[in-house]
């Protein structure tokens, strides 16, 4: 099969290269709009190739993974809608939940496939979490814990468009608890500081924050989340339950030293960023997007459900800003 990439920046680039890497891809198509992009992207893979406009990857390409800027999400998943492509979209599909309700009402109209890029949900560790969750192995669950810290803070150009460190960071672990538990989310409260860097303040931003969820069945999230560990990148996820205690992202990278006398040292290899921590999540993802291109697999991950994260995602804002939790609803 043939597989698209709209966009060829540091993450769609990375996309391609496992795409080219699977058996069942037999050609890559890489389109940017940055003249000359693609090409030189097109160079450095096996079995890949540029294409001039979005129209010329649409004609040939079996499916289309999107991974251009946020704002170009909607209008290429709908060509690719109106071109009967299954598409892989980068989070988010759309970047307010009016937009995102619209586009998503016209993806349920049509019945092509469109995936959106939540990794969390593609990590074979976490699919196993949530096997068991869902398998009742773990009984009951009483809390889920996660952290989220990027090991350097993003470029500082990056701020004013990246939407909040709850929509940007934070938005992965607001996707996969929830999916993890199996319940809405019926409260929020959340707080942030800036710690970091006094750029964050000025884009109307925090570096550091905590949330916490309360579930409809009574079980708590607390997430914690920041734009800089000095040891390495740090993502995992902690569920106790009333049969078992399991973690997600424990390792030997693991970018955290025990002060107990035989307890874990960080090691010299501690992740450096997403691509290295989530590489098994993000190979995965490719396999299952080709699977879901070919008929072989369902949709983990569909355009319906980003409504829970984005919905979070702005609760969480607003309590930050007013101090208060905020009390969710209905379901989106």
């Amino acid at each position: 099969m043939r597989i698209g990439v709209a966009g060829v920046g540091r993450i769609g680039t990375m996309h391609a290269a496992h795409l080219a890497s699977l058996d069942s891809v037999d050609e890559v198509l890489l389109y940017d709009p940055v003249d000359g992009r693609a090409a030189l992207a097109a160079n450095q893979l096996e079995n890949a190739r540029a294409a001039d406009t979005v129209d010329d990857l649409l004609a040939v390409a079996d499916g289309v993974l999107v991974a251009t800027p946020t704002d170009t999400h909607p209008d290429l998943v709908r060509a690719c809608l109106a071109a009967r492509k299954p598409v892989l979209s980068e989070k988010p599909i759309a970047g307010d939940l009016g937009a995102m309700t619209e586009l998503i009402m016209q993806i349920e109209a049509g019945g092509t496939p469109v995936l959106v890029g939540f990794q969390r949900r593609f990590d074979p560790a976490v699919v196993e979490l949530r096997r068991r969750i869902v398998a009742g192995e773990l009984g009951p669950i009483y809390h889920v814990r996660a952290t989220g810290f990027d090991a350097n803070p993003p470029d500082l150009a990056y701020l004013p468009t990246s939407g909040g460190i709850f929509r940007d960071l934070m938005i992965h672990d607001l996707d996969a608890i929830p999916w993890l538990v199996g319940e809405p989310v019926v409260e929020v409260y959340a707080s942030g500081s800036v710690l970091v860097d006094r750029a964050f303040a000025d884009a109307g931003d925090v570096d550091n924050a905590v949330v916490l969820l309360r579930f409809a069945g009574g079980a708590h999230a607390a997430i914690h989340a920041g734009r800089h560990d000095p040891l390495g990148y740090d993502h995992r996820i902690e569920v106790l339950g009333g049969k078992d205690s399991v973690a997600v992202g424990l390792d030997p990278r693991t970018p955290l030293t025990s002060l107990e006398p035989d307890g874990p040292q960080v090691a010299p290899d501690a992740y450096p960023g997403f691509p290295e921590r989530f590489r098994r999540a993000y190979l995965n993802e490719m396999r299952v997007f080709a699977d879901v291109i070919a008929g072989r697999a369902d949709n983990p991950s569909p355009a319906r459900d980003s409504l829970v994260s984005l919905r979070l995602a702005e609760a969480c804002e607003r309590s930050r800003r007013t101090g208060t939790p905020v009390r969710l609803e209905g379901t989106p």
